[in-house]
């Protein structure tokens, strides 16, 4: 005779690492300790048809984000410790054929059918490729419109007054995220070696943080890419603003339609993760045509921990970023050296972006009523819950951040680079 199953035995039999924290569900069952300090509560059958029909990670992001699966004791904006409980408790185990019909049985064939998932999520990859070549300009655009053409007000509550939705790189131990993030811009001018009057490159340059930087503190020549068109009207605004439009311009337009070049220091901050592996060869490859001789490169990218290709995983992929990919450092050196540039300096700021992510949380945290009230609850939720994923991970060493510093060599072995640089911390 086939068991009965709740749904709270259901999941937590199901749950290869059991269950850590409280559950309950609309059924009345439930599971997991009841004194815990984090309570999950699932509300309706909506929320149980998203586990069944994507158990994991995706079909409970689902029901988070559609408000049928509710975490209490924690905030949305910043579940961190939650999280970090629940991190290891995420995966299904494959259930005996018997297992499969006792439990669908118990909870209903119904819940087979998936509903319409959350407004939020993205087409799955097999219907991206359908639709488009994966990595071509139009498909490019799509991917950086779905996630960075959120808000530009969303965006200045959860990344504060910089605007810079990158690594920040701490000088000490209690310095704040703005003071983290300037920090960054000014050690990626001093690795460039930015003087007055060069000419600065930065792809995808986001809301111009590097550009204006460059602009005002080296008096520098600073254009800068972006594929968001909201990115590009934000940044250029701001130029005007600051009154450094003598110097500094934000472009909309795909880095590839860049028509200067010769350009003394060409930067890319946190643009390699969205272009492809596959692609590598081609952007170094333009990288290297667009500097002049002796001109220099500063990588700057979210890595793999080794160099094993892998999925970045449903959730990330269907919320976050659409057809993201990473890889590790020795594979991105390997790129930069065969398209003929000289890497002169490689170091990994890993934790300081588990630091960078914590400061977002907390800024999400603190503004989570306009947050919501900008781009409605689901998006601010998948928002919490990506960035406090994110931060576990890279205190994990499951990804990195590397910085990779280059030079266009000349043939006769002449780099520009010094004995020994000097750009400190």
């Amino acid at each position: 005779m086939s068991r009965k199953y709740t749904i709270g035995a259901a999941i937590e039999s199901l749950l290869r690492d059991g269950m850590p924290l409280r559950f309950t569900a609309y059924d009345g069952s439930s599971a997991g300790p009841a004194d815990a300090e984090y309570h999950l509560e699932l509300l309706n059958e909506r929320g149980l048809s998203y586990i069944m029909t994507a158990p994991g990670d995706l079909g409970l992001a689902r029901a988070y984000v559609a408000g049928d699966l509710v975490l209490h004791g924690s905030h949305p904006g910043n579940p961190y410790d939650a999280f970090k409980l629940m991190m290891n408790h995420t995966k299904f185990r494959r259930p005996s054929p018997a297992e499969v019909v006792s439990i669908v049985r118990s909870l209903g064939i119904s819940h087979l059918k998936t509903p319409p998932v959350p407004p939020q999520e993205h087409l799955p990859r097999w219907r991206r490729v359908v639709e488009g070549l994966r990595h071509s300009e139009t498909r490019d655009a799509e991917a950086i419109h779905h996630h960075y053409d959120v808000s530009n007000t969303f965006y200045e509550y959860v990344l504060g007054p910089s605007m810079t939705y990158t690594c920040a790189v701490f000088p000490t131990e209690d310095a704040t995220l703005e003071e983290a993030q300037a920090n960054k811009y000014d050690l990626i001018a001093r690795k460039l070696d930015l003087q007055p009057g060069q000419r600065l490159l930065d792809l995808g340059c986001g809301w111009g943080g590097m550009v204006r930087h460059a602009a005002r503190e080296y008096g520098v020549h600073a254009l800068g890419v972006t594929l968001s068109r909201e990115q590009a009207a934000w940044a250029q605004d701001r130029i005007k603003e600051e009154g450094l439009d003598h110097l500094a311009e934000v472009r909309f337009m795909d880095y590839r339609h860049v028509e200067e070049t010769g350009f003394d220091a060409i930067s890319s901050i946190g643009l390699t993760e969205h272009i492809g592996v596959k692609n590598y060869p081609a952007y170094f490859g333009w990288i290297r045509d667009h500097l002049k001789p002796q001109g220099r490169l500063l990588n700057h990218c979210i890595t793999r921990h080794d160099n094993r290709p892998r999925n970045t995983g449903a959730f990330i992929d269907r919320y976050v970023f659409p057809d993201g990919e990473l890889i590790g450092s020795g594979t991105i050196i390997t790129e930069v050296q065969d398209a003929g540039l000289e890497v002169q300096h490689e170091e990994n700021i890993r934790v300081h972006y588990a630091k960078t992510l914590a400061g977002w949380n907390q800024n999400l945290q603190d503004n989570w009523d306009a947050c919501v009230a900008e781009v409605g609850e689901g998006t601010a939720r998948v928002w919490g819950l990506y960035m406090v994923g994110s931060r576990i991970a890279f205190e994990r060493n499951e990804i990195q951040l590397h910085h990779v510093l280059a030079t266009k060599t000349d043939e006769s072995g002449a780099s520009g680079y010094p004995l020994r640089h000097e750009f400190g911390v």
